[in-house]
């Protein structure tokens, strides 16, 4: 078998709103961090331990659009894209690197309307993402 495959799947919380970006030609970016737990326990202390994961994930268009009504911070979803590394300069001149989600296919698991959704749980979603993404270009 030749070829290779980039293929992302992951259900997760998000860790804040869907930040959207408008372009002149009418298209638009949503972004969002996306926390996804792995949970063990330690066999010497015997303590339940929990290692959260975040994932910087990008929607367009009319899907940004979808993301941004619907999801908000805490809420489930399931995300189906490919991992896309950018480089980029920031205001100094100094090359910068983001990994993230493509993201072409969603599925809502938790919703604004949803009063069962998961974001009163900071086990499942810790309260913000070690990162913003305000230094990325857009």
């Amino acid at each position: 078998m030749s070829g290779t495959l980039n293929k992302v799947m992951l259900i997760g919380h998000l860790g804040d709103d869907v930040k959207m970006h408008y372009f002149d030609d009418g298209a638009c970016v949503g972004r969002f961090s996306l926390a996804t737990n792995e949970s063990y326990t330690n066999k010497q202390t015997n303590e339940r331990v929990t290692n959260t994961e975040w994932h910087n994930v990008v929607v367009r268009n009319k899907a940004a659009e979808i993301c941004e009504k619907y999801l908000s911070k805490g809420d489930k979803v399931y995300i189906e894209g490919r991992i896309k590394t950018r480089k980029w300069q920031d205001d100094k001149g100094v090359d910068r690197y983001s990994t993230e989600v493509v993201c072409n296919e969603f599925t809502f698991l938790s919703t604004k309307s949803d009063p069962s959704s998961a974001s009163k749980d900071n086990t499942l979603a810790p309260e913000s993402p070690p990162t913003d993404n305000s230094d990325l270009p857009f």
